[in-house]
């Protein structure tokens, strides 16, 4: 597997305390086998740092942003206070997330009777390089079986892979709704509304479900369900266009409304 030596400088790091002195605390890199960075007493928090145990203590986990990276000295600084809340919390999941890719892809060469390394040379790399971590190969392939195919990837090995993420990665998905206000001032009004809804729910997509159920005329609930957000925004988006494009052709009215109660 394609490893850095080292951390760059901005990148955050995941680490754990291992000593904390007057001047500054120690972390080893989880991330990167047998590396140390050292956190000095003035990148521990924002203001004047009192006593330095108040914020930190050995094995304690940390995410920190690499400041400096002086390789020939072996010498990384390190700051806790450059990292905001967010962004710890996101680094700690995209690191859980790396761990639990490692042992899925462990599971795989297993599978394969290979070693880890010979099925990164075969095809791990190759993965990562296409879609930036393995975690992220391993949700793409959850999601549709044929992603990898689809983006070029072929040999025995697809067949273990889907089985292990099919397996033991969970799909995340997002809901967003809002409301439609649908008129029609024909006289068989409903019946061509009841077109527009079902125009409206088709979707483009397997993993993506849109649903629309009657609240009180001329009010009905749309519902999009999808991988991420921005997929949800997008399908709600043209759902709402498919609806209006119809009411329009009857000479009817179309209104939507984001923020909705149910």
């Amino acid at each position: 597997m394609l490893k850095k030596e080292y951390p760059e400088e901005g990148e955050l790091v995941v680490g754990t305390i291992t000593k904390v002195q007057g001047f500054g605390a120690f972390v080893s890199l989880d991330e990167y086998p047998n590396k140390e960075g050292f956190i000095h007493i003035s990148e521990i928090a924002t203001g004047w740092v009192k006593r330095i145990r108040n914020f930190v203590r050995e094995k304690q986990k940390v995410v920190c942003k690499v400041v400096h990276v002086d390789a020939a000295k072996k010498h990384i600084d390190l700051s806790l206070k450059k990292v905001n809340d967010h962004q710890r919390r996101e680094k700690i999941q995209d690191w859980k997330n790396a761990q639990k890719a490692a042992k899925l892809f462990e599971m795989v060469a297993q599978g394969l009777s290979k070693s880890v390394d010979q099925c990164y040379k075969e095809f791990g790399d190759g993965l990562i390089k296409k879609y930036g971590t393995m975690y992220a190969a391993f949700e793409e392939c959850a999601y549709d079986a044929n992603t990898l195919k689809n983006d070029g990837f072929s040999g025995d090995w697809l067949k273990k892979f889907d089985e292990v993420a099919k397996t033991s990665i969970t799909v995340p998905f997002v809901e967003i709704k809002g409301m439609l206000l649908l008129t029609s001032y024909l006289p068989d009004g409903i019946t061509h509304i009841k077109e527009a809804l079902t125009v409206a729910e088709k979707s483009e997509f397997d993993d993506v479900s849109i649903d629309i159920k009657y609240i009180g005329a001329p009010r009905y609930m749309i519902k999009v369900k999808a991988p991420d957000y921005k997929i949800a925004e997008s399908q709600m988006k043209k759902a709402v266009e498919r609806a209006e494009t119809f009411m329009t052709k009857i000479k009817g009215e179309c209104e939507f409304q984001r923020e909705v109660e149910e």
